[in-house]
């Protein structure tokens, strides 16, 4: 396996560049903006963890080529607004490494990774209290973007909150705490109003988020995997139906199941 050469990232820059100039680059590319092109950032994040889930290494190479070409991008447009460039991110990363490593590269103790990671969150949040001057937000809860995916975001605030003492100590009362909020999810649907039935799903999501941290496991992860198990036996049972001369969705619903009681014994074998 090689490293990728200077040269390499160079022409990378060069050909956005190129891209984005005036004269004689591509129209689509001069169009863009930060709004514009973050939504594509986000997608190519998540196709790089995809080929990591599936293991594929050489799709997981031109992935984060892909996700590379964005951090290109969102610089090329700072620069052509006489913002910052590339250099000045990659500065920008160089220097936030140093300063949250200081038991690598400054002369702080040794650490193991649990005591690492309480060291991070310590000094991120020195870094956050020396920018509350400009953002006024002192909040424990500061800084925690909002665009994340829901349930990250919930596990990260959730971990904000425990750091000051406000978290469950036992699974049992969030177990607890989930029963009260399926009552609540009844009560909504009795009720027929459709803004509370949304509330208390919202609010039962939210509580089994941190069941899921309560065991240092991430409800994100959790999820890709119950989508990941459905995806297959529904696959699997669409493929039964077939094998059967039969079309899945024209199958009653009892059928159906079964179908999918099938899958689930073959599973376990």
């Amino acid at each position: 396996m090689t490293k990728p050469s200077d040269s390499e990232f160079e022409r990378l820059k060069s050909i956005m560049q190129q891209l984005r100039n005036p004269d004689g680059g591509c129209p689509w590319d001069l169009e863009q903006t930060f709004e514009t092109i973050a939504p594509y950032t986000i997608e190519e994040a998540y196709e790089v963890a995809d080929a990591i889930e599936r293991e594929d290494f050489t799709d997981l190479k031109d992935e984060l080529g892909d996700l590379l070409l964005q951090v290109v991008f969102h610089s090329q447009i700072a620069q052509d607004s006489g913002l910052f460039d590339v250099e000045d991110v990659a500065r920008s990363i160089n220097d936030k490494m140093v300063r949250r490593h200081p038991h690598v590269f400054g002369d702080a103790e040794e650490r193991d990774a649990d005591t690492q990671t309480e060291a991070w969150e310590a000094i991120k949040a020195r870094e956050r209290a020396a920018k509350g001057a400009v953002t006024e937000d002192t909040s424990a809860l500061a800084g925690v973007a909002k665009a994340l995916p829901a349930l990250m975001r919930a596990e990260k605030i959730q971990k904000r909150a425990a750091r000051t003492g406000f978290d469950w100590t036992e699974p049992r009362d969030i177990l607890m705490k989930l029963d009260e909020e399926c009552d609540e999810v009844r009560e909504a649907i009795d009720s027929g109003d459709l803004d509370a039935i949304e509330d208390e799903i919202g609010d039962l999501l939210f509580v089994a988020a941190n069941l899921a941290r309560r065991f240092k496991l991430d409800p994100e992860i959790a999820l890709r995997r119950s989508n990941a198990k459905f995806e297959r036996r529904f696959r699997a049972m669409e493929q039964l139906a077939s094998d059967q001369g039969k079309t899945f969705s024209e199958l009653s619903l009892d059928d159906q199941g079964a179908l999918w009681d099938d899958v689930k014994r073959l599973e376990k074998g």
